[in-house]
């Protein structure tokens, strides 16, 4: 883990990204690379690790309006964040992935096995199964009063899709469905059930394995 002082990020991070390549740097470290320093109230730490939370939750669309609402973050910074997020959009052309087995929608979700925390994620899919679009639905302990319907499927029907697939991290690497897996997952089958959308499977993921629901016969 690298060292914050005085709100100022050393130069640890840009020193392993020169010895070992840019893509060894974790998700929080290349925000606060972008970023440079924090504030005394709002180190930087903590600074990249809000700004890379409020990017999962916008699925990296942030508007330099929404950045400046963080302490810490004036309109230069976020001006700066919004471009590196712009340029990333032109530059990558998103590739349509068909999803056929269940470690088809890993590569769409890779980036989450370093999250401390549990990320839940609704994948939609046309009718050909190809991915149309990653939603985040919420962050932290997965819980059925919290995971609702109306947001999982939200995206889903504004995009006119024909399936859904619905994921989540587990931090401990632990990939054992809890009984709270089990009762969300069989909650949004029976909604998706009524609004025409077939749930094809839930995935628990960690960094180096996964846990699929359908190949387990729990869907």
């Amino acid at each position: 883990m690298y060292q914050f002082t005085e709100g100022v990020a050393t130069a640890q991070p840009r020193e392993k990204a020169i010895k070992y390549g840019i893509n060894y740097l974790s998700d929080r470290e290349l925000i606060a690379i972008i970023l440079g320093s924090g504030t005394k109230e709002n180190p930087i730490k903590k600074l990249s690790a809000q700004i890379l939370k409020l990017i999962d939750l916008k699925n990296g669309t942030l508007s330099i309006d929404e950045l400046v609402k963080i302490k810490g973050i004036g309109e230069a910074k976020a001006t700066l964040i919004s471009a590196s997020l712009e340029f990333s959009r032109r530059i990558l052309k998103p590739s349509i992935t068909k999803v056929t087995y269940p470690t088809d929608i890993l590569p769409a979700v890779r980036h989450f096995v370093t999250r401390n925390q549990e990320y839940f994620i609704a994948i939609s899919l046309n009718g050909a199964h190809e991915i149309i679009k990653t939603s985040v639905i919420s962050i932290g302990l997965l819980n059925r009063t919290l995971i609702h319907p109306r947001e999982v499927f939200a995206d889903a029907l504004q995009d006119r899709s024909a399936s859904l697939i619905i994921t989540h991290n587990h931090p401990s690497g632990n990939l054992t469905p809890s009984n709270e897996d089990i009762e969300v997952t069989k909650r949004l089958i029976d909604a998706g059930e009524l609004l025409g959308i077939n749930v094809l499977d839930h995935i628990i993921f960690s960094e180096t394995n996964y846990f699929s629901f359908k190949e387990n016969s729990l869907i």
